[in-house]
């Protein structure tokens, strides 16, 4: 039975493998039909879109060619009008060629007329010269020496004044760099000026109030004013009054001193003394406290506390409308400034030009100059030797020992004569006007003058019937010369003169 058992089994087995064989060939045949097939689908695609993307490309080429083509016909088009307008142009260069050789050939036959004219002006003239030699009995030459000698003696005149120009010119020009440097120091410094006045004006909140300040038989003003040393003006100005006085300080004191008393409301002699005596203790630390301020402005340090007290005044003090402690801080920059760009001691110049005025906030009781007050003052309170020179030095009554005086001089008057700081008297101005048109109507020939531009140009009208072309240039420069001898004046004076002629007929 073992034997049937292992044939059986060997056949079993035997078939197991043929079939799977045959399974497995199925399967690999079929698995090598779906990769074909996946290929040629593979295939297929790449070949429609190699397909698509040739005709694509045959349509791009397309464009390209017609979109060349266009480009070249309108490059030919616009050669074609270019050739046309360059033809144009050189038909017109043509006939513009022959119509300059027709005008030389007309100016060759006028240079001939004008040359042969010529030459009978010139015979003319020698004909005129022997005529009027025979009838002057007097030669050419003698005639020339004659007239050179006049138009020497007009050149002289010229010359002194052309030479007189050119050497202001030449001392302007060595100044320049003195004026860059002064323009440059002015740019750099800008301060505000106030213009004061002798009076202030206190507003009131009502009319009744100037019977309660006059008071009872006017017992409360005559209060005020003796203590006080001013005069208070009630007149008819609505709801104000006015306080007189010229000494700034005092006025300023009444001022604030008025306006507590009308806020308090309680007016009477007693309490103005009260109000006065605390006004005044509030004025002291107020003119303290302007002066270190001032200082602290300037850049100025190490000043003892009396003179910074005597430099605080200043700040209720004006000349010409310029407010005295403005201007000191303001020539203390300068000074500071131009001290710098010369490389002199900038802290010296400084306190020079701080200090300068200091003499002009003494009391009027003392004696002297304020220059000379102002150095006595300093130099009590410890202020260094060069800084006194420059005080005492600022208006020449003393000699200048350092260039930080001359500085602290210079910058002083930068600051009272820069555009705008101080007034020009009215009465000077107009004396100085009608002086430059009194001189020019003074001149025979002239009908009207006029000063304009603040006196820097003056415009004259002559009469045409009495001055010529030429006689209105030598009248400008008689009345140039008449001025700059007996006028004094900053820069120039134009001097314009102009003749008019009208001629008027009325038809009938």
């Amino acid at each position: 039975m073992n034997p049937i058992i292992y044939l059986v089994a060997g056949l079993t087995l035997l078939l197991g493998l043929a079939v799977g064989y045959f399974i497995s060939r199925l399967q690999y045949d079929r698995a090598q039909r779906r990769q074909r097939d996946a290929a040629e689908k593979m295939l297929s695609d790449t070949r429609e879109q190699a397909r698509k993307i040739e005709i694509q490309a045959r349509d791009d080429a397309l464009k390209i060619v017609q979109s060349s083509e266009a480009e070249v016909s309108r490059r030919r088009a616009d050669l074609g009008r270019e050739e046309d307008r360059l033809q144009k142009r050189r038909a017109e260069l043509d006939t513009r060629v022959e119509r300059l050789e027709q005008r030389e050939q007309n100016l060759n036959k006028r240079q001939s007329a004008v040359d042969k004219r010529a030459n009978d002006v010139e015979k003319l003239h020698e004909t005129q010269m022997e005529e009027l030699q025979r009838i002057a009995q007097m030669t050419s030459d003698d005639a020339k020496q004659v007239l050179l000698g006049e138009v020497e003696k007009e050149a002289r005149a010229d010359m002194a004044r052309i030479i007189r120009q050119i050497e202001t010119e030449a001392r302007e020009e060595g100044e320049r760099r003195a004026r860059k440097l002064i323009t440059d120091a002015i740019q750099r410094v800008a301060t505000d000026n106030v213009s004061e006045v002798a009076t202030s004006l206190v507003p009131l909140p009502n009319e009744e109030m100037k019977g309660r300040i006059v008071g009872r038989n006017g017992r409360n003003i005559r209060a005020f004013e003796q203590a006080a040393g001013v005069d208070v003006i009630v007149d008819d100005t609505p709801e104000a009054v006015t306080i007189s006085c010229f000494d700034p300080v005092r006025r300023e004191i009444a001022r604030r001193s008025l306006a507590r008393l009308i806020l308090d409301g309680r007016i009477h002699p007693a309490h103005i003394e009260k109000i006065l005596d605390d006004e005044q203790k509030a004025m002291e630390k107020i003119i303290a406290e302007a002066g270190e301020q001032a200082a602290f402005d300037a850049g100025v340090t190490s000043l003892h506390p009396e003179v910074l007290r005597m430099m605080g005044r200043l700040k209720f003090r004006t000349s010409y409308g310029q407010n005295q402690l403005a201007h000191a801080v303001e020539v203390s920059k300068l000074a500071g400034i131009l001290a710098a760009e010369l490389g002199a001691n900038v802290d010296i110049a400084r306190q020079g030009g701080f200090l300068h005025d200091l003499g002009k906030a003494m009391d009027h009781n003392q004696e002297g100059t304020h220059a000379m007050l102002g150095a006595e003052f300093a130099k009590r309170y410890g202020v260094q030797a060069q800084v006194v020179n420059a005080i005492a030095a600022h208006h020449h009554e003393v000699e200048q020992e350092t260039v930080e005086a001359v500085i602290a001089e210079s910058a002083d008057a930068i600051s009272g004569a820069r555009p705008g700081a101080r007034r020009e008297d009215l009465e000077a101005y107009i004396k100085r006007i009608r002086a430059l048109e009194d001189m020019a109507n003074s001149f025979k020939g002239v009908s009207q003058s006029y000063a304009i531009q603040a006196g820097r140009e003056v415009r004259i009208i002559v009469k045409p019937e009495e001055i010529d072309d030429l006689a209105s240039t030598r009248l400008a420069r008689d009345i140039a010369k008449k001025i700059e001898e007996t006028m004094q004046y900053p820069g120039q004076i134009r001097v314009t003169v102009i003749r008019e002629t009208r001629a008027t007929e009325y038809a009938k």
